[in-house]
């Protein structure tokens, strides 16, 4: 047997109300899906014809055939908390008795760290205006949302949430809606201030009349997630970096050089949005290894012979 539409449905469901009552990303809630219907099919094969019918064995051995397939540690964790959250859903709505993912973890994984630029590479690619007339506005557009994500560490999602009246030029400061629908205001640098007003001039030439968004497409709309990405990769290409642009490098960024700068992990953590500060800590792993490279460099003891 398989699992009946109905069934099928309590997905559905459950992802309605990740995204009325927790207010999730059309992201997030895309990953969630993917996860679920994946264990789905597992159970599918199974002969399971309910989530109720589920237990922790068979749970286990989801995570065991999908590790053998190649998905990594962290994939497995994020499979494991859609199911986590799916189960809890189904014992608020009494579809079932018990949670078979409570207590299971996934095998774990080598922590990778997360690539940044260095200050050369940003201002390599900061620093150097677009002069074609005809893509003048569109560049504008870019380099503003370029400074932004660098000086304000802002996720994706929060850059192309933005409205007007989120940008304060006068407190140079703006405010983010982030993860959980928890809203933060983060301060606006010096560079970023001065092309953010120069942008301002020229969003109106492109806007669509009563357009509330911060960045607009060409069309004059709320510019969409994946033309962010597209715009980045193009002017990483373009300014010559050896590393693929998007924009959780510039976010990467910006933690790792204010956190070089300042050592102050708690401000770091404040800045990016983050719920628990270990998440923040990882930062700390990339500060080492600048430490690292500048001890091995100067330490009369640590330099290698030429």
């Amino acid at each position: 047997m398989i699992m009946d539409d109905t069934e099928t449905r309590r997905i559905g469901d459950f992802l309605h109300h990740l995204e009325i009552e927790r207010r999730l990303s059309p992201h997030t809630l895309s990953n969630y899906r993917r996860d679920l219907l994946a264990a789905q099919n597992f159970l599918d094969q199974q002969h399971i014809a309910t989530w109720p019918q589920v237990d922790a064995h068979l749970l286990r051995a989801f995570v065991a055939a999908q590790h053998r397939a190649g998905l990594g540690g962290r994939s497995l964790q994020r499979r494991l908390s859609a199911l986590r959250s799916f189960y809890r859903y189904l014992l608020r709505e009494k579809l079932v008795a018990a949670n078979p993912a409570a207590g299971l973890r996934a095998p774990k994984s080598p922590r990778r760290l997360p690539k940044a630029l260095d200050v050369d590479q940003v201002s390599r690619l900061l620093d150097q205006p677009d002069t074609d007339e005809r893509t003048a506005s569109l560049a504008q557009r870019d380099h503003a949302m370029m400074e932004l994500l660098y000086s304000s560490g802002l996720r994706l999602a929060e850059l192309v949430s933005l409205d007007l009246p989120d940008l304060d030029l006068n407190d140079d400061t703006v405010r983010v809606i982030g993860k959980g629908d928890k809203t933060r205001v983060v301060p606006v640098g010096r560079r970023a201030r001065a092309v953010l007003k120069n942008w301002l001039k020229t969003r109106g030439s492109l806007a669509v009349l009563d357009e509330n968004a911060l960045f607009v497409n060409r069309r004059g709309g709320r510019i969409s997630a994946r033309a962010v990405q597209q715009r980045l990769r193009f002017w990483g290409v373009k300014q010559g970096l050896d590393t693929p642009l998007h924009p959780h490098l510039l976010r990467h960024s910006c933690a790792s050089h204010v956190l070089e700068s300042s050592g102050d992990l708690r401000a770091v953590q404040e800045l990016l949005g983050h719920a628990d500060i270990a998440t923040t800590q990882i930062y700390t792993h990339l500060d080492f290894q600048h430490l690292a490279k500048v001890y091995d460099n100067a330490h009369p003891r640590a330099k290698k012979k030429k």
